[in-house]
This record gives structure tokens, sequence and C-alpha cells, in this order.
């Protein structure tokens, strides 16, 4: 096994996925679930997330090419979907979606907005998409790809179910201005994945 290149792949897929940066996503949209409700969101969150990048990892290239979309392309409206949730997030709409009473369907969260674009976001895809494409000759190394990336989403896991102790510990005056916070940062890298496949696109500079 190469340990420095499973590195690589765990430092990559963490960036992209983000754990921490979810953590504010999920308080915001859950506020006011009880907390069992909570916990099966989390867990069916993370499992829609592993169900598409497994896809995008196996078969993402092929599906792309088969409807003649470019990698450019699809960052770009990533990007724009991105842009939107990050707009909710900003000005609180997201959090309408919440529901108080403990019936309340966590699948209706867990699809939208917390697996996709939340933990499978655009760069997530993309980087499932790449990362698998290069060890597509080889099943061990594809499989140790996927292993690297469940790692990563076992530890996103683990932080949102710690979500209702960190709810109590923040506040819904703290939980509302990291989610505004998190909301402009989401926002900024929506623009950024927009731009820089425009500039790959039109062969200008890195921004």
């Amino acid at each position: 096994m190469n340990w420095s290149e499973r590195l690589q792949e765990f430092v990559t897929f963490w960036v992209v996925l983000d754990p921490i940066g979810t953590l504010p996503v999920f308080l915001a949209v859950t506020a006011g679930l009880a907390p069992a409700v909570r916990r099966k969101a989390a867990v069916l969150a993370v499992i829609i997330a592993f169900a598409v990048l497994v896809f995008f990892a196996l078969a993402g290239h092929w599906l792309l090419n088969a409807m003649d979309v470019s990698i450019a392309s699809f960052q770009i409206a990533g990007g724009i979907v991105l842009f939107l949730f990050a707009l909710s997030m900003i000005h609180g709409g997201h959090t309408q979606s919440a529901h108080p009473e403990i019936g309340a369907n966590p699948m209706d969260i867990a699809v939208y907005p917390l697996a996709i674009p939340s933990i499978a976001g655009p760069g997530a895809m993309l980087a499932a998409v790449v990362l698998s494409d290069d060890a597509r000759h080889d099943f061990t190394d594809r499989m140790l790809t996927l292993g690297t990336m469940s790692l990563v989403l076992l530890v996103t896991l683990t932080i949102l179910l710690c979500a209702g102790f960190l709810s109590r510990l923040i506040g819904r005056g703290g939980g509302a201005i990291i989610s505004r916070v998190m909301g402009m940062i989401l926002a900024a890298m929506a623009i950024d994945l927009i731009l820089s496949a425009t500039a790959h696109w039109l062969n200008l500079p890195p921004i």
C-alpha cells in the first residue's frame, strides 16, 4: 500500500467534504428537530452522500463522457447550485424547512441540503471522479480510494452526531450567526468553483 498516496487522498477528501464546515449547516437546518430525528437525519445524509460519491467514483467519468458534458460544465452547474443554497443560508430561508415536531421526516433535509450540496458537493463529486479515474485500471487502488473517502465520511458522521451538545453550547443565536457566516463562505466557494472552471475553459490564468 502506498501510504503517501492514501494520505494525499485523505487530505483531498477532507478538504472537499469539509466535515467541520458541514456542522453549522446541519445545526441550522435541524434547528427545532427532536434529537432522535436529528440523529436519523445525520445518518441518512451521510449514507446518501456516500452512495452519490461512490456512483461518481465508479461511473461519473463514463456518465459525463456519455452525455458529452465537460468537467468544467459540471463544476459550473455545481457552483450555481451551491451559490443558491448559500444565499438561502445568508437570508435564513433554509431554516423554514426545519420541523419542530417529533415525527418530522428527516429524509426531507437529509437529501437537500445536507447530503447534496453540503457533504457531497461539486468539489467532492469532482474529487471522486478524478481520484478514482487515476486508478481505474487497478481495482485494489480504486477500493482503497473509496475506503479513504469512507473514513472521512465516518468522521463527518461522528461530528454531526455530536451536534446536539454543540447546539446547546452555542445556543440559537450563535447558530444563526454561524449559519450566516458559513453562508458567506459557501457563496465565496461557489463563485470560486464557477470562476475556476470558466478560467480553465478560456485558458485564463488561475484566479
